[in-house]
This record gives structure tokens, C-alpha cells and sequence, in this order.
């Protein structure tokens, strides 16, 4: 579907969130792609290059060399590649790049250019999602998740036994847990606390809640399935 002046006017008018991100220019293609990721890791959505964090339009300098650089970002800097659909739109003398992008069904995408210190050191997972209206690097119970919705993955298989019981009565009393109060709560390794976890969330049971520097989770009581709207915490 080909984006025009009107659907520019419309994602400017909902604001940056979830699905809609602001770049004043096409920085560099690894900034790019870590978005680009993010957005086919969690819902989709559309990335608007020549518009403000305010809305305000102020153009792209060279449409098809940036055009170029959102290109490589999706080729050489994720993998899988990405490949949204671009559209150049006139407006006002100015013109707006729209990346789309689709959700994928090859989650999860990975960032594939070098990692920097501190959050992203060699430790972290490469992954992004869209966590409200930022990017965001996803732990590693959520890269799980995001494997286990390919259509090709194996079904879920549940057994509840006392850990689970476990878990169930202390969101009753405390409403969150991470997977490190759930491995000390029920005495085993952090890595079976979170394989649990994983499971239960895939089964519809509880939910993960990402936030930017941690996760954790709660019953889902009336939620229709995971990572379907990141919560604000």
C-alpha cells in the first residue's frame, strides 16, 4: 500500500508510540536497524525520517541516499534481513521517507553490527522490540517468546505442579514476580524458573511485562496472549 500526504498527516496526528516512530534524518544504518528490528520483533509499524519528536516536518536532505542507508540497515544489520517498503511523500516542499514494516514470522531478528558498552555489551541478546514508544533490548525469556510465535514452532504442553502452585498463590498476594524471586521462591535455577515461565506465558497463563532494563510478570487475567501491548509500569 503506497503511503501518501494523508497517512503521513495521520501518523504525525496519533504521535510517536508503539507502532510510530520520529527520526529528524537517517542517522547511521546500525541506529536504524536496531528500530527496524524492534518493529518486526513486536507489531509492526512505521518509521517516519524528516519529522521531528514534535511533529514538526523538516525533510530529508538526500531521499534516495537515505533511502539507500534504511536499505543496508535492513540487509547488512539485521538477520534475518528486513526489507520494509519505503515511500518517498512530498509535503509541503519537504520530503517524508515511511518505512513500513510488517511484523515478522521469522522472529526473532537479531542486530548483526557491532555492540558497544554498557547495556550492549557482548552479554546482551541483540535483540529489540518496541516497548511503548522506545526501542528496547529484550531479555532473554522474551527472545524465547518471540522464537516460540513462529508459526513453525512446536506446540505448548503444560503441566501444573507445585512450583506453578507456587507462583499462582504468590501473584495472588504480590501481583508481580521476576524470574529471579520466582527461582528463590520455589529454590531452583534461574534458568528452570525462567523455562517455566516461558511456558506458562505462551500458554496464556501469565504475562511478561518488558521494561527497559528488566522484566516481569503477572497473571494474565483478561489479556487476550503475550506481548499483544507492552505495559506502562
Amino acid at each position: 500500500m503506497t503511503v501518501d500526504y494523508r497517512d503521513v498527516n495521520r501518523l504525525i496526528d496519533q504521535g510517536e508510540g508503539f507502532t510510530i516512530e520520529f527520526k529528524r534524518k537517517v542517522s547511521t544504518p546500525e541506529k536504524i536497524a536496531r528500530a527496524l528490528i524492534a518493529f518486526a520483533n513486536t507489531k509492526g509499524g512505521h518509521i517516519l525520517f524528516g519529522v521531528d519528536d514534535d511533529g514538526s516536518i523538516v525533510g530529508v536532505e538526500s531521499e534516495k541516499s537515505e533511502a539507500d542507508l534504511i536499505h543496508e540497515a535492513g540487509t547488512v544489520y539485521c538477520e534475518p534481513e528486513i526489507q520494509p517498503e519505503i515511500d518517498i511523500v512530498p509535503f509541503n516542499g519537504k520530503d517524508v521517507i515511511v518505512a513500513t514494516i510488517t511484523e515478522s514470522v521469522d522472529k526473532p531478528h537479531y542486530f548483526a553490527g557491532p555492540v558497544n558498552g554498557g547495556s550492549e555489551s557482548g552479554e546482551g541478546t541483540r535483540v529489540y522490540i518496541r516497548v511503548n514508544d522506545k526501542t528496547v533490548m529484550a531479555s532473554k525469556e522474551v527472545v524465547k517468546i518471540l522464537r516460540n510465535e513462529r508459526p513453525d514452532a512446536p506446540p505448548v504442553r503444560i503441566e501444573f505442579g507445585e512450583n506453578e502452585k507456587r507462583l499462582f498463590h504468590y501473584l495472588d498476594a504480590h501481583e508481580r514476580i521476576t524470574a529471579r524471586e520466582f527461582s528463590q521462591l520455589v529454590n531452583i535455577s534461574e534458568h528452570r524458573a525462567s523455562r517455566i515461565l516461558v511456558s506458562l506465558v505462551r500458554a496464556g497463563v501469565v504475562r511478561i511485562h518488558t521494561l527497559e532494563r528488566t522484566d516481569f510478570f503477572t497473571l494474565a487475567q483478561d489479556v487476550s496472549g503475550p506481548m499483544k501491548t507492552p505495559a506502562r509500569s
